[in-house]
């Protein structure tokens, strides 16, 4: 068996590489509160952009109703009645002629936040028109969160 060159060595020299090797726990503390710091300072930031794409999204969503009815306006001659005006997008009514649908290709969605769509004709906020609106965050209509059509185009 060779001899390696620790095992010159006198065991309190050991004990000093030992002592050198790895982190203290001072250290680490250190670092996790650094890295809670970092996290406190960003995550608030990330949850901020979630919020926003989700209003993006109503808007680009609304957007699209808007186009949808406007091609079905074009088609019949006016715009659909009632509360369930988007589901004519999808089916042809039957008291309407010229109907040329379906405007949407899918199904109405929901709303980024579980809400349905609102729709009315005329509208409160456009009565020459229609009124789009999303609930918004709060899921509670008429409060200052909504989205809708008039919002949009005051901007």
């Amino acid at each position: 068996m060779k001899p390696t060159p620790s095992s010159f060595a006198s065991p309190r020299m050991a004990l000093r590489r030992s002592d050198r090797s790895g982190f203290t726990l001072v250290e680490l503390l250190l670092v996790l509160v650094i890295l809670a710091t970092l996290a406190a300072l960003v995550l608030p930031k990330f949850t901020g952009r979630t919020e926003q794409a989700r209003i993006t999204a109503v808007q680009t969503q609304i957007s699209t109703f808007g186009t949808a009815l406007d091609a079905y306006e074009v088609d019949t001659g006016r715009y659909p009645n009632g509360g369930d005006g988007l589901e004519m997008l999808l089916s042809p009514p039957g008291d309407v002629s010229g109907w040329r649908g379906p405007y949407l290709k899918s199904a109405i969605p929901l709303d980024p936040w579980g809400n349905p769509y609102g729709y009315e004709y005329p509208g409160r906020n456009n009565p020459t028109g229609y009124d789009l609106i999303s609930a918004g965050p709060d899921g509670q209509l008429g409060t200052a969160d909504d989205i809708s059509n008039a919002s949009l185009s005051s901007r």
